[in-house]
């Protein structure tokens, strides 16, 4: 069982940045992929970055140059750093981590809200 707790987010204005952190407990070499994901009110849950065990990102085409996703291996943490931030940007993100086992985990979900 792999324990995922997120943290980061809150109230910013529009242009402005945000950061989030997804830790998972026990070992970084058993984490194949941590992704993040979003979801709006009334929305689908939508995919936003993912970033495998080899260091290969990807990003969805709405954040791409604005949202960064790196990783801390020591703190077996995810990073999303957010950038010009949009009024369409305002979501529940949620963090999603997969191990190499193929079990895979949600985190409890942070509040990102952009406005002025």
């Amino acid at each position: 069982q792999v324990q995922v707790v997120q943290s980061g987010g809150g109230l910013v204005q529009p242009g402005g940045s945000l950061n989030l952190s997804c830790a998972a407990s026990g070992s970084n070499d058993n984490i194949y992929a941590t992704t993040w994901h979003r979801q709006a009110p009334g929305e689908q849950r939508e995919f936003v970055a993912d970033f495998k065990k080899d260091g290969w990102t990807k990003y969805a085409d709405f954040v791409k140059g604005r949202f960064t996703i790196s990783r801390d291996s020591a703190k077996n943490t995810v990073y999303l750093q957010m950038s010009s931030l949009k009024p369409d940007d305002p979501a529940v993100y949620y963090c999603y981590v997969v191990t190499m086992e193929g079990d895979a985990y949600w985190g409890q979900g942070t509040q990102v809200t952009v406005s002025s």
